[in-house]
């Protein structure tokens, strides 16, 4: 394998490339639809096809979301040395902008070809849906107006990454999409706002210099902490809903990640700068969990004796 640069040594291009799909942020594309499928499930509306596909088209949009922004913060000066987070490739060079706005737009137009197959299950919804997300894709950092640089960027990603993407995979299994499936999908919401905010929270300083005015350069860390603190609170009142309004009890296993969950609030209050890179992936860790731990709950009835 041919290696390249950088500055902390010798990377190969297979490296370069796992740090740019930035593995750690893959909970917030694959965990809306894990509980989306695991809704269809318990409710008896399974596409196993649709839900293969649903899961591959959703990491596919994260993947090439991770590689659009790459490419505009770089253009825009916000990937510098001065960061504490992990080497963005593009601007340590590592990946040419070139190659990797080819692979980016390869990409895209893979995930389109396979949702296709999720139009033909369940009509133009999904390819308004479909069509929406890969141009968020792009607006996320691109464009005249970029989401990301406005503060806008923890709403958009709690519409997509959740009501949307738990809604949508639901919606090619069942032809619907009821309230107790959004109810469902805010924790995957929260949950990736969790992991954006503790991103943008490391990155204050450095985002400000360059107008990069994302939700925590705007409101200041402290505001931030809390906001992600009260987040986490609502996370955890949905599986108690959710038992309350007529599902198995079993749902409320996703409270076992809760401990994990306080452990990552506690030390989002007591590190900053390049200490938060074990919060972000922490929190992914906690929505992985949650995700799972849910997911378990809705179909543990399934398989109990009546």
């Amino acid at each position: 394998m041919t290696d390249v640069s950088s500055p902390s040594g010798a990377v190969s291009r297979l490296d370069a490339w796992m740090m740019a799909i930035r593995p750690k942020t893959l909970p917030a594309g694959a965990v809306p639809v894990v509980v989306g499928t695991a809704m269809a499930l318990a409710d008896g509306v399974f596409r196993p096809v649709a839900a293969l596909v649903a899961l591959l088209c959703a990491l596919g949009i994260q993947v090439a979301t991770n590689f659009i922004n790459e490419i505009y913060d770089f253009r825009k000066g916000a990937d510098t040395a001065e960061r504490f987070g992990p080497t963005r490739t593009v601007a340590a060079g590592l990946i040419s902008e070139k190659t990797m706005t080819v692979v980016s737009v390869l990409l895209l137009l893979v995930v389109f070809l396979m949702g296709l197959y999720l139009v033909y299950l369940a009509g133009w919804p999904i390819l308004v849906v479909g069509l929406l997300s890969m141009f968020f894709a792009w607006a996320y950092t691109g464009g005249p107006f970029p989401v990301a640089y406005s503060g806008l960027g923890d709403l958009f990603v709690f519409v997509f990454f959740g009501l949307v993407a738990v809604g949508g995979t639901y919606y090619v299994q069942a032809g619907e999409v009821t309230f107790p499936v959004l109810t469902a999908a805010i924790a995957p919401g929260i949950f990736s706002v969790n992991i954006l905010l503790v991103n943008n929270i490391r990155d204050i300083d450095t985002d400000r210099k360059v107008g990069k005015m994302t939700l925590p350069a705007r409101i200041g860390g402290g505001n931030a902490r809390w906001l992600y603190t009260g987040l986490t609170i609502v996370a955890y009142f949905v599986p108690i809903w959710m038992w309350m309004t007529g599902y198995s009890i079993w749902t409320m296993l996703s409270w076992v990640s809760f401990p994990l969950a306080v452990a990552q609030v506690t030390g989002l209050f007591r590190r900053d700068g390049r200490e938060l890179n074990a919060i972000l992936a922490g929190t992914g860790k906690v929505m992985t969990l949650y995700g799972i731990l849910f997911a378990a709950g809705l179909l543990l009835p399934l398989f109990m004796m009546p």
